[in-house]
């Protein structure tokens, strides 16, 4: 662009190139209906929305790969997190739109999208590996096929959509992992994680906990029992709550395979954040974990949305690109969740007042460093 001339609107947003988009397989827009054009402009500024989530993640992933993450940088984290938690709030409600489409007005154009299918977004299958979802939770598509193949290009070839996967695929960390090497780092009662003290003041820490998260459940089941009706099990009931008992320390007692030692700090550091989240060090570590909750819960809303309004408009049709459709749809909201340890710890938190009493608060007030 010459140099000289005028910045417009129209030429800072492409907006020509932009709405010369949407004719899809058409040499000319004129000849789709308006519902066709709805349906490929719904879904490409869903895309425009990915490429936005995308860049947020990446950001808020590679400052917590930092050997040391400076409180005050985690402000910056925090606001990536809340975008994106818009971002989806917003794309949840394009679904409404989507269903100004009856089934009728959907299958009048249906034909030309096969074998596509919104699998097929690469940026939604980037979002999903950026965060940190494992291979091993990925559902099948109810078709022979792998989850990579259907990025391939039709005639088997690598496709933009499999090299933008791929390089996904590639990258040092995903969200959770950088979450989690920061939180393996979180000082425990005033002693860094990597001090001789730190394994033996974790112990002493998790000990407290467990002990007083016990006497509330005793409490409870006091309660429970006292209210319980003529002719309840009562057995029954002291079962279940010592099996809720017995879940919280196996929770912090894993198994090598789940991470052993390493596992059980990074959780604590999250039990930790939120018991004591009152304390100045811990104000901005306790609103990321609260941001990935809300991001979290968002996108698994963002899921449901989506199934619910395939289910309205086509049913329980075999998907376009021969998936499962809705019932794999409804599975990915059930199951591709990626913080799920930082959504057991809502089940294990207890009342701040019954929290155990640090034994070095002080490290954590806003004089530390001074």
């Amino acid at each position: 662009m010459d140099a000289e001339r005028p910045t417009t609107y129209w030429d800072y947003i492409r907006v020509e190139d932009l709405l010369g988009l949407q004719k899809g397989l058409a040499r000319d827009e004129r000849d789709l209906s308006n519902e066709e054009v709805l349906f490929i402009t719904v879904h490409q500024v869903f895309e425009l929305w990915f490429k936005l989530v995308l860049r947020e993640l990446r950001s808020a992933r590679d400052l917590f790969r930092a050997g040391r993450v400076a409180e005050q940088e985690l402000s910056g984290a925090v606001r990536s997190l809340r975008r994106v938690s818009v971002i989806l709030e917003r794309a949840c409600g394009h679904f409404a739109l989507m269903e100004t489409l009856t089934t009728r007005d959907y299958l009048a154009f249906r034909d030309k999208l096969m074998p596509a299918s919104g699998f097929q977004s690469a940026q939604m299958r980037e979002i999903e590996i950026v965060l940190g979802l494992e291979e091993s939770e990925r559902i099948e598509l109810g078709i022979d096929l792998d989850w990579l193949a259907v990025l391939r290009d039709p005639g088997g070839g690598d496709s933009p959509a499999l090299e933008r996967v791929r390089r996904a695929r590639a990258e040092p960390a995903t969200l959770k992992s950088a979450i989690e090497g920061w939180l393996e780092r979180t000082p425990i009662d005033g002693v860094e994680h990597d001090a001789a003290e730190a394994h033996e003041r974790l112990r002493g820490f998790l000990a407290r906990f467990l002990a007083a998260h016990a006497r509330e459940v005793d409490a409870t089941q006091a309660a429970a029992l006292a209210r319980a009706g003529e002719g309840a099990d009562l057995g029954a009931l002291r079962a279940r709550y010592a099996r809720e008992k017995e879940s919280v320390q196996r929770f912090f007692t894993p198994e090598a395979e789940e991470g052993g030692e390493r596992r059980a700090r990074i959780r604590a550091a999250m039990l930790f954040i939120e018991t004591y989240r009152e304390l100045p060090l811990l104000a901005w570590p306790r609103e990321v974990l609260d941001g990935l909750v809300e991001l979290e819960q968002l996108f698994v809303r963002f899921r449901q949305r989506h199934a619910r309004m395939v289910e309205r408009v086509i049913g329980r049709r075999t998907g376009t690109g021969g998936s499962a459709g809705v019932s794999y749809l409804d599975q990915t909201a059930l199951r591709y969740r990626v913080f799920h340890d930082l959504w057991a710890i809502r089940t294990l938190q207890i009342r701040r007042d019954a929290a155990p009493p640090l034994e070095n608060p002080d490290y954590y007030g806003f004089a530390r460093g001074e």
